[in-house]
């Protein structure tokens, strides 16, 4: 039955129906005006498959999200905005790959991803001598961005967010550290940086600990932890990872206090970990219960979409695609000018900064403001300053 066929409907409840449907019609062809013609294409190279398939997903509704309010804006120059997902599995050998199909596409203007830092800067050198702009928005190892000036990144660098972690570590009394870290370019860069600043806070690290990215039982590792004596446990980890040794940890009967980097933070952890997430210490840029104003308008728009709370994840992916979004309405589409408009673009709407501008020297956003976070009850909340009592 086509919708502009009247007589079919015998009563005015259908009628009312119609005109509702007929309404919904016009809007969408009132947007499908606002935002025509041919799609400007962000490439993302990040995981949909594999054993970080699930950051991936968490990435594609926080750009579902901006895609749909910057269309519903008038898109990119009046064109609408797209992005073309490559899965790589977050594998380096899979990132060059598709670096090398980027940027022989005209039609990728920037690039966004991958999700780890060993895994982006594999590409990084075929992205600086194309001329596309790799937009790690995920990479925080400090020398993501020094790849070169086609290199950038909305993430908190470690050089930033580790001394942050020892201070909270400090904060809470701890004086002897065992530290379990992700055995990668970034899990050692972090943990160094950690392990430094640490030192500085007057604490100790008693054991520091690698684990490969498929590793499954840390049960030898706990052993030599235990057998450090220390205060407690830093765990270095996505929130994946570090929810399967939390588990463990208590598994085998330790009670040490847990103090996790903000790369831990979601409802996802605390969903793999369980009981046994109780308890744990992290801290985060970004945090549902935060007032803010723009991370309120975010949550809620969130939920409504997915009936679900965002987290970290979700937020950085959504800010990326404004972000990007912005500098292009602003400085063009080719790819040198969005290169140049990264450096002159201010004060971006950002969920996680407030407001984003670049330092054009190190490619990345100052100024992430972070939260204390524990986990209790099977929720993430603000840390209440009481410090642990001795486990």
């Amino acid at each position: 039955m086509s919708i502009f066929s009247l007589s079919a409907f015998g009563s005015l409840a259908k009628r009312a129906a119609l005109a509702a449907a007929l309404s919904a019609f016009g809007a969408a062809a009132a947007l499908a005006q606002a935002a025509s013609g041919e799609p400007v294409t962000i490439g993302v190279s990040g995981p949909l498959t594999g054993p970080n398939a699930q950051y991936g997903a968490q990435w594609k509704k926080g750009f579902d999200l901006a895609l749909e309010e910057v269309n519903a804006k008038g898109g990119v120059k009046g064109r609408p905005l797209q992005y073309v997902f490559e899965d790589s599995q977050a594998d380096p050998r899979q990132t060059v790959a598709i670096a090398q199909k980027f940027v022989s596409d005209p039609k990728i203007v920037v690039e966004v991803g991958d999700f780890s830092s060993t895994a982006s800067m594999a590409a990084s050198s075929i992205y600086q001598r194309a001329g596309l702009v790799q937009f790690g928005f995920t990479n925080s190892h400090p020398n993501f961005t020094k790849g070169g000036d086609y290199i950038w990144s909305n993430s908190v660098s470690q050089a930033d967010e580790q001394p942050r972690l020892a201070k909270y570590a400090a904060d809470l009394g701890f004086k002897h550290l065992a530290v379990l870290y992700l055995n990668t370019d970034w899990g050692r860069a972090s943990e160094k940086i950690f392990g430094e600043a640490a030192k500085g806070y007057g604490m100790d690290v008693v054991a520091s600990e690698g684990y490969q990215p498929d590793e499954k039982d840390f049960r030898s590792t706990l052993v030599r932890v235990r057998d450090a004596k220390p205060d407690a446990i830093v765990l270095i980890s996505y929130y994946a990872d570090g929810a399967l040794i939390t588990r463990q940890i208590r598994s085998v009967g330790l009670t040490t206090p847990i103090v996790a980097s903000g790369s831990i933070y979601s409802p996802k952890f605390i969903e793999l970990a369980g009981e046994a997430g109780n308890g744990v210490y992290t801290e985060s840029n970004f945090f549902p219960g935060d007032s803010r104003p723009e991370v309120q308008n975010f949550v809620a728009k969130f939920r409504a979409k997915y009936n679900e709370e965002p987290d970290d994840f979700n937020a950085v992916a959504y800010d990326t695609i404004i972000l990007l979004a912005d500098v292009m309405n602003q400085y063009g589409i080719d790819r040198t000018a969005i290169r140049d408009g990264l450096a002159k673009i201010k004060d971006v709407p950002s969920v996680i900064y407030g407001k984003a501008t670049f330092d054009p020297q190190t490619r990345r956003v100052a100024g992430a403001r972070a939260v204390y976070l524990v986990v209790k009850n099977g929720q993430f909340t603000l840390w209440d300053g009481k410090k642990p009592s001795a486990g």
